[in-house]
């Protein structure tokens, strides 16, 4: 995206407090104090909607996920990858932790529980149907409703206007996303998997859905690929430099007999923008489309 920071709705919103919320894991949690929040998941999701609706000066850590300007000089709570460590957590002495199943280990969520700090577990589903829910439910957690809606309605614009850009009239292109690290982690995603919606969302077919793929991520097969013959090929930029840049993904079973591999049309987008489905999806969705169709 050419703007990667984080614009605040509304400056500093005053929370109404306290809150009694419904954690997605079933339990009740009751919100008293927001002025020390941590925010932790797979996605860098919930952070982006805490700093999104003005509350970012209030965000005492972050995850390797949550990679935008402004929380960078935050400490790490996830040293290990997206392993969240206790230890560093209760260091910071955080009064309320938003966080999902798409982290753990549970046991260290629970840990926080058991030393008196609020856990507010949200729904782990990563969709462009379900920002919406997602802002409003962090929002309201945090005693800001007002401040949710705002950025609701400024998030479905943005949305709304980066879908417009899909080109009309013509074949769709293919396109395949394929995430890999190292030699090791080679994958094709499908149905479910996040990038199946982004993909859709710029007008393209995903690739993996369409050969019938029932996984939401499937080993790399020379025949899958060939099968697929994507147009272009969309990787996590880190992705594609833990296997060489362009070269190596050009060494993957069946890449060079598609017609991206021919052509050498890769996309790469930063690890922490493409599946956040958070506050920015709109600028994702049009940094995509303006990647793909623009050259």
């Amino acid at each position: 995206m050419a703007d990667k920071n984080i614009h605040p709705v509304v400056d500093d919103p005053t929370p109404l407090l306290p809150v009694t919320v419904a954690s997605c894991d079933g339990d009740v949690v009751e919100v008293t104090d927001t002025s020390r929040i941590l925010a932790v998941d797979l996605y860098g999701t919930l952070a982006e909607i805490v700093f999104s609706i003005g509350l970012g000066e209030h965000v005492v850590g972050r995850d390797t996920s949550t990679g935008f300007p402004q929380a960078a000089h935050l400490p790490l709570v996830t040293p290990g990858a997206h392993d969240l460590n206790a230890e560093a957590i209760l260091a910071l002495d955080p009064s309320v932790v938003l966080t999902d199943t798409s982290i753990g280990p549970p046991e260290v969520q629970q840990q926080l529980r058991d030393a008196g700090i609020p856990v507010v577990f949200f729904d782990d589903a990563r969709t462009i149907d379900g920002v919406p829910s997602q802002i409003r439910a962090v929002a309201g957690a945090l005693g800001v409703p007002e401040a949710g809606e705002a950025l609701i309605q400024r998030t479905q614009e943005e949305i709304s206007a980066a879908m417009a850009l899909a080109p009309t009239g013509e074949d769709p292109l293919r396109v395949a996303f394929l995430y890999t690290r190292g030699g090791m982690v080679q994958l094709l995603a499908g149905p479910g998997s996040g990038a199946d919606a982004m993909i859709q969302a710029i007008g393209a077919v995903d690739v993996g859905t369409d050969i019938g793929l029932d996984r939401s991520f499937t080993q790399i097969t020379s025949e899958a690929l060939i099968e697929a013959a994507p147009d272009v090929i969309i990787m996590m930029t880190e992705g594609l430099n833990s296997i060489g840049g362009i070269e190596g993904v050009a060494k993957f079973p069946g890449v060079a007999h598609t017609p991206a591999g021919e052509n050498q049309r890769v996309v790469d987008m930063a690890d922490t923008q493409l599946l956040s489905f958070g506050p920015r999806t709109g600028q994702t969705i049009a940094a995509l489309a303006e990647a793909i169709y623009t050259p």
